[in-house]
């Protein structure tokens, strides 16, 4: 497997394919080079896989007129090399790249579809001045195009095409403006559509179609199919060959020379194994190949290596079915099992959505990352068994399809075939009807996107076939399900310098099955009845007659419970809150319905979401992305400011005051405030001593200790989880008439609302909004404050940079500030030295953000204004710098 990229219609620029290959060593670290002739230019990263010592490309033909990038393995490469020598072509490698080359000179883009394999390639034609790319039949490998200006910055100078294996090349160029395609955004939120015919995610970026090819010469730019395989599907299926013993024999001998013809290598070879009924056929036909002697095993070893994601005591665990897999190979199989974990999810997150470049349908391929990370320790070849379902209809939503066929064939037919597949219906249903029962509302899509932009796109449509179980068949194949699984498979592979070879994508044997009756595919409630036929006897009983479908994919659920917290500060992001797409409020009052149990929203549409912003922030925003509420401050003493902030201020009064923030671990409710306060306050004058001249003179004036109130609130339980307040209808629509701030605090949310509610009472609430509209007439800000009371004021939400658990949490101001200042403060002058004893004057209870600051409580007889002046700039940060006191010492 390699990478490739380049461009036509440029000048002669082998910087741009350096540039763009290296964005690509991943694909291919066993080699690179480049081409350049006039307008083309073709650039190679190189994964050897088949006559390792040679091969190297770009490779031209000896006469140099054809010269090749190629991507791929085309596994009947040796009897086209037959074919050919037998039309007067020679040969100076044993690669499958120079049989290619030498078909396209041969038949020109008429060879392509003699081919049976995975490919995506580029080839120069130097006579013509004529480039050709093209993607294999089943679009296994990518190719991804771009045009851009002939001469950079001048639209009006023509157009030149960028292509690669990867977005990421393109994206380096230069040449090209990134603009996300909201069109491709709309379609994926709305209809779970994310690799939707050529567009992709990028604005002007398209991949090509399987079985199109590409070309590029002075005349322009062209497009075409170089197969009618979807067509021959189409035709095939008319014919409805009987099935029979027969037929399944004829089958099981294609499929075995199938996986015997992706074992051709000369790296080592190894097999993805889920427990499910594919990839657990590939594996026993390897096994019995490994057992009969076969010369192609030579790759696989002695021992078969095989990889699967495993997940203990979850629902989602396919662990015993992988198991009874190995025992039949127990002999010949080295199985190899990794556990993905949430926490390990988490930590990879932001990798897997780079590896992928566009947004995935749901979390399940990250145990397929997770496998291959573990693979390539072991093999360079992996084989498995993608595509069987979308050819043997595998998902459960086929048995839908298939009778409504029946049932346009004759209701005694449809009510046979339907009396058999009950359950499989039920496990189709059983959510929906168990979240009816419990009264769970349904949360359309629509009702969290941002109105403007849903508006703009209201009159798309995601047609799907529901009446012909062929033609879905043909529509997945190519359009629906497949080319997604197929990209995850490639970026996932590749992000580890892996091949990934799917045998069950032989195109003879797609037609093989497509000749045949549907009945082959569906019959008495079984589907993929030809494969469970053709492995009975060699697979397990419980592997061969399993009705229960999981597939290669990870416990989203589970995880997104677990991960909640941290979820949940993504979508409460200021990044999240600012996109065009997005009813943020929305989003979250779903979430923590989902959390609650109280909605009937599933984690796959919250992952759309998830995805898209983390995708977004990869790829489109300017700042590198930081998880605010994880992200570790610098190491500082307690004589150091925050970063970003001051010891010394200068107040509009002309006092100045240093201010020394104190770590502490995070406060939690029932936490003893008093000890963990008093403690580090002693702390702090006991190292004070040793600490210089300069810290002597500056700590010998009168001084306070300002508090935050959020720790106040947090010890007194007045701090709530926000899937833990239930927040009614007069929160929602009073909260919508609040101006949201930048950092998210206040009353801008329904759960703070809801908070400021329950303390000041719906009567006062209504009040204090009523008079605050008034007050926005005659400009007198604040006003709603005043009138509430209560100190409503100093009810914060959670925001997106607060350390955990503020991160997810509304808070309401502390009980009693006054008094509890006083018990700081007597607890202060028992405990420190009597020379700071003598001129400690009081403790402040501060609400500050670096948007305003508010005293809520004092033990000192001053004003209030100022104190607030002495935290002009918030000293104590707002982010993950854990320092939610200081002592401020006013300064001669």
């Amino acid at each position: 497997m390699c990478g490739i990229a380049g461009y036509h219609g440029l000048s002669a620029n082998e910087a741009l394919l350096e540039t763009m290959n290296g964005c690509q060593q991943h694909r291919g670290p066993d080699g690179e080079g480049i081409f350049v002739d006039g307008p083309c230019g073709l650039a190679h990263r190189r994964l050897s896989i088949i006559d390792v010592a040679h091969g190297q490309q770009p490779m031209a033909t000896a006469d140099g007129r054809y010269t090749i990038a190629y991507n791929g393995e085309v596994y009947n490469y040796l009897d086209l090399r037959a074919e050919l020598e037998g039309l007067g072509r020679t040969f100076t490698t044993d690669s499958d790249t120079e049989v290619v080359l030498e078909a396209f000179a041969q038949w020109g883009g008429e060879a392509f579809d003699r081919f049976n394999g995975m490919f995506g390639l580029a080839i120069w034609d130097r006579d013509e001045q004529r480039l050709t790319l093209a993607r294999d039949h089943f679009g296994i490998k990518p190719v991804y195009v771009c045009r851009v200006p002939a001469v950079p910055g001048d639209p009006g100078s023509g157009e030149a095409l960028l292509f690669s294996s990867e977005i990421r090349p393109i994206l380096a160029s230069g040449l090209y403006e990134k603009k996300p395609n909201e069109r491709s955004i709309y379609r994926y939120l709305r209809f779970r559509a994310h690799e939707d015919g050529t567009a992709t995610f990028f604005d002007g970026i398209e991949r090509l179609q399987p079985g199109e090819m590409l070309e590029a010469d002075a005349t322009g730019i062209h497009r075409r199919m170089f197969t009618r395989l979807r067509e021959e599907l189409a035709e095939l299926a008319l014919e409805q060959r009987p099935y029979d013993d027969a037929a399944a024999a004829e089958y099981k001998e294609r499929f075995i020379e199938a996986v015997r013809l992706r074992l051709q290598s000369e790296v080592p070879v190894g097999t993805s194994l889920s427990g499910g009924l594919d990839s657990s056929a590939v594996a026993v036909v390897i096994n019995q190949l490994i057992n009969e002697g076969d010369e192609r095993t030579a790759s696989v070893g002695v021992q078969q290596n095989t990889f699967s994601a495993v997940f203990p005591n979850s629902i989602n665990d396919e662990e015993k079915y992988v198991d009874e897999v190995l025992e039949i190979c127990q002999g010949h199989v080295d199985g190899h099992k990794i556990l993905p974990t949430a926490d390990e999810f988490k930590a990879d997150l932001r990798d897997f959505i780079r590896t992928q470049e566009e947004p995935l349908i749901s979390s399940g391929p990250y145990a397929q990352f997770q496998v291959m990370r573990e693979a390539t320790k072991h093999v360079t070849v992996l084989l498995d068994g993608q595509g069987a379902d979308e050819m043997m209809a595998g998902y459960i939503p086929y048995y839908a399809v298939y009778l409504r066929q029946l049932r346009a064939q004759g209701a005694r037919t449809a009510a046979a075939e339907l009396s058999k597949s009950l359950d499989v219906l039920y496990r189709l249903g059983r959510f929906k009807v168990k979240a009816k029962l419990k009264g769970r509302k349904d949360v359309p899509v629509t009702s969290l996107l941002n109105a403007e932009f849903a508006a703009r796109y209201r009159d798309e449509r995601f047609p799907v076939e529901q009446n012909n179980l062929k033609k879905r068949l043909i529509q997945d194949l190519f359009h629906n399900s497949l080319p997604s699984l197929l990209r995850y498979e490639d970026k996932n592979t590749m992000r580890f310098s892996l091949e990934g070879r799917v045998p069950f994508l032989d195109k003879e044997v797609v037609k093989f099955i497509f000749g045949l009756t549907d009945e082959a595919i569906i019959k008495d409630g079984w589907n993929k009845r030809i494969l469970r036929d053709a492995t009975r006897g060699v697979l397990p009983e419980s592997i061969n007659r399993r009705r229960n479908k999981i597939g290669f994919t990870t416990p989203q659920s589970e995880w997104f419970l677990r991960l909640k917290n941290h979820f949940y500060s993504i979508f409460l992001s200021e990044s999240f809150a600012n996109r065009p797409y997005f009813k943020q409020t929305d989003v979250l009052h779903a979430f923590e319905g989902w959390i609650k149990g109280s909605n009937n929203a599933d984690t796959m549409m919250f992952w759309r979401f998830l995805n898209l912003e983390l995708w977004l922030q990869e790829y489109f925003d300017e700042q590198p992305p930081v998880d605010k509420a994880t992200v570790q401050a610098a190491p500082k003493s307690d004589l150091e400011p925050n970063a970003g902030k001051s010891l010394d201020l200068t107040t509009q009064r002309g006092e100045t005051v240093r201010r020394y923030p104190l770590r502490t671990e995070l406060f939690a409710q029932g936490d003893d405030l008093d000890a963990k306060v008093l403690d580090r306050v002693e702390e702090f004058f006991a190292t004070l001593p040793t600490a210089g001249p300069e810290h002597d003179g500056a700590t010998s004036g009168r001084w306070y200790l300002f508090i935050s109130e959020k720790i106040i609130a947090i010890t007194q339980g007045r701090s709530y989880f926000i899937w833990d307040i239930k927040v009614g209808k007069p929160a929602r629509v009073l909260s919508k008439y609040v101006t949201r701030t930048p950092a998210g605090i206040g009353l801008g949310s329904p759960f703070t609302m809801q908070l400021a509610i329950e303390e000041a009472g719906l009567p006062r609430v209504l009040y204090a909004a009523a008079g605050g509209a008034v007050g926005k007439v005659i400009g007198r800000k604040g006003l709603f404050y005043e009138l509430v009371g209560n100190d409503i004021s100093a009810i914060d939400g959670p925001t997106e940079y607060s350390a955990y658990p503020s991160n997810v949490s509304a808070k309401l101001a502390p009980k009693d500030p006054d008094q509890v200042a006083a018990r700081l403060s007597a607890g202060i002058r028992g405990r420190v030295p009597t020379a700071y004893t003598q001129q400690f004057a009081g403790t402040i209870v501060m609400d500050a953000n670096d948007i305003g600051r508010n005293v809520l409580g004092s033990d000192v007889p001053d004003d209030k204004a100022r104190f607030e002046e002495m935290f002009a700039d918030n000293p104590l940060g707002q982010g993950s710098e854990q320092t939610p006191m200081a002592l401020v010492f006013l300064q001669d």
